[in-house]
């Protein structure tokens, strides 16, 4: 055996792309071609459909997008005739009329294989199966004399089945010595430990070690956190690159009898509402930057949620691109002003105090005649909203600043908002977050701070916005206590109806009041309409509004909590195709 085949250096390059930036994506695979040379790697690694950007979604069927990473592919292949590292992109690749999510072998000045994503995620926030052509399980490609198995993704988070063929077996079975798996995984709580377990799998069928390389983004609502790691054919941990972070990282093979093993660095991981927190500041930063925007405005209102936004903000921006307003009415109190002022004073943030009494004393004046003899409800509590939401997408208009919405997961459960006022903006960095847990990132950002966080450190939340019961302030002494419950019962309640999708019956028998749970399922279901029109956010939970749930806005089922019959099997005709032809003769 040769000294060459008995050494082998992978470059993982876990980087940032931006979906339909192909001269940009292609760009980062120079640059980390070019860190791999320095390394002295054989082979360059990418994330799943890097040149495009991932998810590409309703994108990629056009032709001419098609046409344009193709050329850039072509492009890279020709400059592998260096005798340098050869490279693994992701890319769509049309062959015989038929779209795939394919990862392409770049060596010695040609396209040296193609490997196309067999299995096609169709749940949750994935829909491939209408995009894209299902690939034939292949056998591994040869890089330096080594076998290189290439499953894309999905292709090992499920064991074969009727619609699923097991691709890891498959590579070990047609020879593969290392399997390098190119993902887009999106982020949510926990998720690396599912990651980990899919991978602990796939090892200890095939016996292979396992490269598992993520990319890091915010792309819309989903936010990709890295954290791409490695498995030794023993199941040891071989390397683990940083979570929320572009990493370009060499990881050497080397071979004792038939077996490869890896070594390379291990990265601390932030787990649970830290995890979460560093989510929300790489989404809204990647929202606003590759969007264009040059920064972003916010009410700040002296509550809780707006602090929370505000402080995620300046983590991901910096204070120099963040405009806080104050916006009072009479129903202000003093301390909320106060503690806007002190909020915006700790973040360094520009910050102006404009008052909305006459705009919104001249809305009344206008409506007077039409709302003669009614009595004032909600409808002058919303005007408030409005007024403050307009003024907001004015400033938005002029400077060119995104205006970022403050609602969090409950509000949106149960439309405690107001369209066209509080729910205005560009995009919302906690609308996945629920209540109870605006409370523990508040806290937990007074005392630590992500590492790339652009913001001060200590304490930037007053602690009286933490402590102080949560209100709307849009009429005297009001508290949100005074139409929900407290928002610990909601948010287990919530948690139970959105993420578990469980029967009103299931969740009245673990303890909760029916006539608590019966309301918030009705208010969960009519305030369908307000989060069709929400703004986008960054999705942390296993099920956020927008991408995994999508409800009918016009519905008129009900869950009314009771104990329905089981399903009668005997009513069932099982008689195969026999059955078939007696009803449709």
């Amino acid at each position: 055996m040769t000294e060459r085949l008995s050494a082998f250096a992978v470059t993982l390059a876990q980087l940032n792309p931006t979906v339909g930036d192909i001269e940009g994506n292609a760009a980062k695979v120079r640059i980390a071609r070019a860190r791999a040379i320095a390394d002295g790697a054989d082979l360059v690694l990418f994330p799943e459909l890097f040149i495009a950007g991932y998810p590409p979604e309703d994108l990629v069927q056009k032709p001419a997008f098609q046409a344009a990473c193709r050329a850039a592919i072509e492009a890279l292949a020709r400059e592998t005739v260096d005798g340098g590292p050869a490279l693994l992109v992701g890319t769509p690749w049309v062959e015989d009329g038929k779209l795939y999510n394919a990862c392409a072998l770049l060596d010695g000045g040609r396209i040296a294989g193609l490997r196309f994503k067999c299995n096609l995620p169709n749940y949750g926030v994935f829909d491939e199966k209408r995009l894209f052509s299902r690939g034939p399980a292949s056998g591994p490609v040869t890089v330096r004399g080594v076998r290189i198995g290439v499953p894309i993704c999905e292709d090992i988070w499920l064991e074969e089945s009727e619609d699923y063929e097991n691709v890891v077996e498959t590579l070990a079975e047609t020879g593969a010595e290392i399997i390098l798996v190119p993902n887009g995984s999106p982020y949510a709580r926990d998720k690396n430990d599912v990651r980990l377990s899919v991978a602990v799998a796939r090892v200890t069928e095939s016996g292979l070690p396992l490269v598992y390389l993520n990319q890091v983004c915010g792309q819309d609502e989903l936010v990709f956190d890295g954290a791409s790691f490695a498995l030794n054919g023993d199941l040891s941990l071989a390397a683990q690159l940083p979570a929320f972070a572009e990493s370009i990282t060499t990881l050497r093979f080397t071979r004792n009898g038939g077996d490869w093993r890896c070594t390379g660095p291990i990265a601390e991981q932030p787990e649970g509402d830290r995890a979460d927190y560093a989510a929300c500041v790489l989404g809204l930063r990647d929202y606003v930057t590759k969007n264009g925007f040059p920064g972003v405005l916010l009410g700040i209102s002296g509550g809780i949620d707006s602090a929370l936004c505000a402080a995620i903000a300046v983590d991901a921006l910096g204070a120099d691109q963040v405009h806080g307003v104050m916006l009072p009415y009479r129903y202000t109190a003093a301390h909320s002003i106060a503690d806007a002022g002190e909020l915006a004073g700790h973040l360094g943030i520009r910050y102006e105090v404009l008052p909305i009494a006459e705009a919104v004393n001249g809305f009344e004046t206008i409506l007077s005649g039409l709302f003669k003899n009614l009595p004032p409800d909600i409808t002058e509590e919303n005007l408030q909203a409005r007024t403050r939401g307009t003024l907001l997408m004015a400033i938005s208009n002029k400077t060119g600043l995104m205006v970022v919405t403050t609602g969090n997961k409950s509000e949106m459960s149960v439309g405690y908002a107001t369209l066209y006022g509080d729910m205005n903006g560009g995009f919302n960095p906690i609308k996945d977050i629920y209540k109870t847990q605006v409370f523990r990132l508040a806290a937990l950002r007074n005392s630590w701070k992500p590492d790339d966080a652009l913001g001060p450190a200590g304490e930037v939340i007053p602690p009286d916005i933490i402590a102080r019961p949560p209100t709307a302030e849009l009429r005297e002494n009001q508290t949100d206590q005074d139409s929900l419950p407290p928002y610990d019962v909601l948010d287990a309640i919530l948690e139970r109806l959105v993420e578990h999708e469980e029967p009103l019956e299931a969740i009245i028998a673990a303890g909760f009041d029916r006539e608590t749970v019966t309301r918030i399922d009705h208010l969960l279901n009519v305030a369908e309409y307000k989060r069709r029109q929400a703004a986008p956010g960054v999705k942390v939970t296993r099920k956020n509004f927008g991408r995994d749930r999508r409800y009918p806005i016009t519905n008129r089922f009900r869950d009314r909590g009771e104990k329905l019959p089981a399903p009668d099997e005997t009513l069932i005709s099982r008689g195969g195709q026999a059955s078939i032809d007696a009803f449709e003769g």
